[in-house]
């Protein structure tokens, strides 16, 4: 894995305007910067007419090639909230290869009274913005900005969208040479919409006719300010005399939109259900959450505290890339609930308990930022934590520990979105374009879309019967607080993992049991869940007064984690398995084959389960995943992620493993 970018380098000029050192040039001007946006980008296209042209519910989405300050993003945000209908959305996706760091974005939009309530929700939510995909969602879902962190020739080809209108915005072609390129803009063509658009502050003659020839008619304007002339264009279309982009394998092929009610049915209220709601009904649905318990989050989510762990790889692997931007979306979720109470953004401190984990910590050091990830050495991990430690280890800072019910609650809290509490769908049916949960004979609820986010409970669907779902039993252990205690500051994980107090109490886990189905807590579980707790720090063991504690009247619970056999989530659209296996039978002689047939659908029937114990990491970026499939946006994640997160991929191993047969 490359070394991600670091932030970009600033420098501040006697106006206070933002100075690149990397570009040698300002990101904009202190007196025309607004009106030059608001004529290049939002009047070359048309954005004011756009906006007030879409339908209620309707979309219109934005890609732009170099967010910088985020001044473009800000005044295309304020247009549409001007003429915009009041439940259309904004989808804004943009690549910045140098991020601001947080605090020079904030001192950078100060310059901008006007735009100060849009930019204070944008800080508000600028955080943990790192590498690869980063989601962040704006004035209640109604504007969603999706940023792309990393080299435009790296992030847009991984990139699923159709974009409406482009800015094509970046330092001048002779700062920044290695941007405009004709492979940049095949990309732009390849996700451009029908009649996309197109604006750039720049006329020179090489990169118009670069555009020209990727698809798009442009032609020279007036331009404004020094700038004498613009460019601005629209798409025509692929180029006939270039080879077309291969198109998408029909297996993870988006399904047909759907059309009619936008109602859907959530089946179990954990973390992946309550995410899933929530996505759905910031985009207009309305939700029905059916929930066999009395409340949410009453299984494997209702742990009173889970951890913001990041198991990263430094190879750049898929289950990385998904866990940093699910690391980032859930962060600035947490930012909505209350801190110390219902989450606390304390630091992550995993201890390199033996050389092998010091060896793997030692490659993440050098693979990723020090904002996301950095090594301490013993004593400096010993003064941050508050108690003692024998070994130093890798410290998360942004990590830290969450209340899972409370983001849950959270996430239900949307007026779109109703509780079925105490009902248990035990069989699903498919009647008159719409899917029916039923419990015996007992009709509980029906909508054209359901979701299945019920863990490995799933299983009991033929739907979804095959898919390799397992069931891992996990304890943890509660601790009173002690006066001695409270120095903890930072949850501290070894094989296990041990917070800071929460309402008096801290809690001590988990356990991992393949076997068991008994969800009773036990005392033999207790009693490895301190062994563990020893490992991290024989200090807190005496914090705690462990020793005055009778094993027997440990109080703790026990829930099952669903994972899958590659540890990926599970989301996206469902086939209909056996009409799967015949479409492509010609996989298993020739896996290299890509037979053009539609995918078997089993239409409105979608898939969130298998987080493991990532889940408060993973679920709630895949319920903004499970809503881009549905409502054909673009997806929050790379395709090759997405792909490698849907459900089809495990029929599609079962029919290639058969050529090796």
């Amino acid at each position: 894995m490359k070394p991600v970018m670091p932030h970009a380098q600033l420098d501040w000029d006697d106006q206070g305007r933002p100075y690149s050192r990397v570009f040698d040039d300002v990101y904009f001007s202190d007196k025309s910067g607004l009106d030059e946006t608001r004529y290049v980008f939002i009047e070359q296209n048309r954005l004011a007419e756009r906006f007030a042209a879409l339908p209620q519910g309707g979309r219109l989405v934005i890609g732009e090639t170099g967010f910088g300050t985020g001044l473009n993003f800000l005044c295309a945000w304020q247009v549409f909230e001007q003429h915009a209908a009041t439940d259309a959305r904004l989808h804004f996706v943009s690549v910045e290869k140098y991020p601001l760091s947080p605090a020079d974005l904030q001192r950078a939009l100060a310059l901008w009274p006007e735009l100060k309530p849009l930019a204070d929700q944008l800080l508000g939510q600028y955080v943990a913005i790192h590498q690869g995909f980063q989601r962040l969602t704006l004035a209640n879902g109604r504007v969603t900005l999706t940023l792309l962190i990393g080299d435009a020739l790296e992030q847009l080809p991984q990139l699923d969208a159709r974009i409406d209108a482009w800015f094509l915005d970046g330092f001048a072609p002779a700062k920044n040479p290695d941007m405009w390129t004709a492979e940049l803009f095949a990309e732009l063509a390849r996700l451009a919409a029908p009649g996309s658009t197109i604006s750039t502050f720049t006329s020179t003659g090489w990169v118009r006719r670069l555009l020209n020839a990727a698809g798009f008619k442009m032609k020279r304007t007036p331009g404004i300010g020094h700038k004498w002339e613009i460019l601005r264009g629209e798409f025509l279309g692929w180029p006939q005399e270039v080879a077309a982009p291969a198109p998408d394998k029909p297996w993870f092929a988006r399904p047909a939109a759907l059309t009619g009610e936008r109602r859907a049915l959530v089946i179990g209220a954990g973390l992946a259900g309550c995410a899933s709601a929530a996505s759905l009904a910031a985009r207009g649905w309305q939700v029905s959450v059916l929930e066999r318990h009395k409340d949410v989050a009453q299984e494997a989510s209702g742990n009173p505290q889970g951890v913001l762990y990041l198991k990263l790889s430094a190879h750049g692997t898929t289950l990385s890339q998904m866990i940093v931007s699910g690391f980032g979306y859930t962060r600035r979720q947490l930012e909505h609930l209350q801190r110390s109470t219902d989450w606390d953004d304390c630091g992550v401190l995993q201890l390199a308990f033996n050389a092998k984990e010091a060896e793997r910590q030692l490659q993440l050091a050098e693979a990723f930022p020090a904002d996301l990830l950095h090594l301490l050495d013993q004593p400096q991990a010993q003064a941050l934590a508050g108690v003692g430690l024998a070994q130093g280890g890798l410290y998360y800072p942004e990590g830290g520990w969450v209340h899972p019910p409370a983001l849950c609650q959270w996430q239900m809290a949307h007026p779109q979105i109703q509780l079925l509490a105490h009902h248990d769908a035990l069989e699903l049916r498919r009647v008159d374009g719409e899917w029916q949960a039923w419990n015996g004979e007992q009709l509980l609820a029906c909508a054209p879309v359901v979701v299945l986010a019920g863990a490995a409970e799933i299983q009991r669907f033929p739907q979804t019967a095959g898919l390799p779902l397992k069931r891992i039993r996990g304890q943890i252990t509660r601790l009173p607080q002690t006066p001695q205690s409270q120095a903890l500051n930072t949850v501290v994980c070894a094989e296990g993992y041990v917070a800071p107090a929460r309402l008096g109490e801290h809690t001590l886990g988990a356990s991992f049991d393949f076997k068991s189905d008994d969800l009773t807590p036990t005392t033999a579980e207790h009693l490895g869940n301190l062994t563990m707790l020893e490992e991290i720090s024989h200090d807190l063991v005496t914090r705690l007064q462990i020793d005055k504690l009778d094993p027997e009247s440990l109080q703790g619970r026990a829930a099952f984690r669903c994972t899958s056999p590659d540890y990926l989530p599970i989301v996206g659209p469902l086939a209909d398995s056996q009409a799967f296996a015949q479409a492509y039978a010609a996989l298993s002689k020739d896996a290299r084959q890509v037979p053009d047939v539609e995918c078997p659908w089993l239409d409105g029937l979608y898939i969130n389960s298998g987080h493991g114990s990532r889940g408060l990491i993973t679920a709630p970026l895949s319920g903004e995943l499970l809503a881009a499939w549905l409502d054909d946006e673009p997806l929050p994640l790379p395709r090759s992620v997405a792909e490698a997160c849907h459900p089809n991929r495990f029929a599609l191993r079962r029919l290639i493993r058969r050529t090796n047969a």
